[in-house]
């Protein structure tokens, strides 16, 4: 594909990525094993929707640092609390965890007035709105919530796909979009980067990259079953080199797209950012070494046979040139 005099990946590549199939389907088997245990055992650091706890949203007469907010917090004794400026620097959201069994509405209360008098100074007072607490029901209707989003996406895809494709590559595309997941899942709770609401949106919105990639990988390959008269390895092979170009510049201009959304806008959006950036590269990879490799192995082994046009797509097909 050309983009101005250049000339970024070319058009007739001819990689035999299915010579190392094996291998790149263990490597990746490992990762998300990798990846599930460390869901299973450390798992996340979650945010206070989560968890729940106290939301103090102060303001400043002058803009202010949100490190020395934090610094200011931390020398009282709330070394725990997260901080995030909003507002063009004057306000700032001081984020409580949940304080054993005196999380009510008076003692939110009682927190934010510490928290005012631990950020205020003589040269730049600080004023507090009325606390929000969250409490711990709510963290958790958001995490079923989420999962139950996460469910229905699969299912949508698994029935999209069987239908407009086969059932194998319903099962391949649902198995490749979860490593995705997972694997980006993972990255969170290895590093123990806080986990919120925008980690979640990025997650859901990482299936559904991961899914268009597949797609349009699969799409080539039952076009060359039904057109090439070669091995189904090959048949593999340029499928995925024919798409190289358009999966490799459209993951390339999305990812720059998010990079931006994480340098610029500001910190309450990194997590989003971050977790949409992981995403398409792994979806990238995922699509090119995952999904047609596991259309070779076992029951998932897909065949000429599986993919010749149905009776009603038959007369179709006759009048394409």
């Amino acid at each position: 594909m050309k983009l101005f005099p250049l000339h970024l990946i070319p058009n007739d590549t001819q990689y035999n990525f299915m010579k190392l199939r094996y291998v790149t389907v263990t490597v990746m088997l490992l990762m998300l094993a990798v990846s599930v245990a460390l869901i299973a055992t450390k798992g996340f650091n979650y945010a206070l929707e989560f968890t729940g706890g106290t939301l103090v949203r102060t303001e400043f007469a002058q803009p202010v640092d949100a490190d020395a907010v934090r610094q200011r917090l931390a020398a009282a004794g709330l070394d725990s609390a997260k901080v995030q400026s909003v507002g063009g620097g004057k306000e700032v959201l001081v984020r409580l965890p949940a304080q054993g069994d005196h999380n009510n509405e008076d003692a939110s209360q009682k927190t934010a007035e510490a928290v005012r008098q631990a950020i205020g100074t003589a040269d730049n007072p600080a004023t507090v709105q009325p606390a929000e607490f969250v409490g711990p029901q709510v963290g958790r209707d958001l995490a079923i919530n989420g999962m139950y989003a996460a469910i229905f996406v699969i299912v949508g895809f698994l029935i999209y796909i069987a239908f407009r494709f086969e059932w194998k590559f319903a099962v391949v595309a649902s198995l490749t979009t979860m490593f995705d997941v997972l694997v980006t899942a993972g990255y969170f709770a290895a590093t123990g980067r806080e986990f919120d609401l925008t980690v979640l949106a990025g997650l859901l919105a990482v299936m559904g990259f991961s899914i268009n990639d597949t797609i349009v990988v699969f799409d080539r390959v039952r076009e060359n079953f039904r057109s090439l008269r070669v091995e189904p390895l090959e048949v593999m092979n340029r499928s995925i080199n024919q798409t190289l170009s358009r999966t490799i510049i459209t993951s390339l201009v999305f990812f720059l797209s998010v990079l931006a959304l994480y340098l610029y806008a500001g910190e309450s959006l990194k997590g989003l950012a971050l977790t949409q950036m992981i995403g398409a590269v792994l979806g990238t990879v995922s699509s090119i070494f995952l999904a047609c490799p596991l259309l070779t192995m076992g029951a998932l082994k897909v065949t000429k046979q599986d993919l010749l046009p149905k009776a009603k797509d038959a007369e179709a097909l006759a009048r394409r040139p």
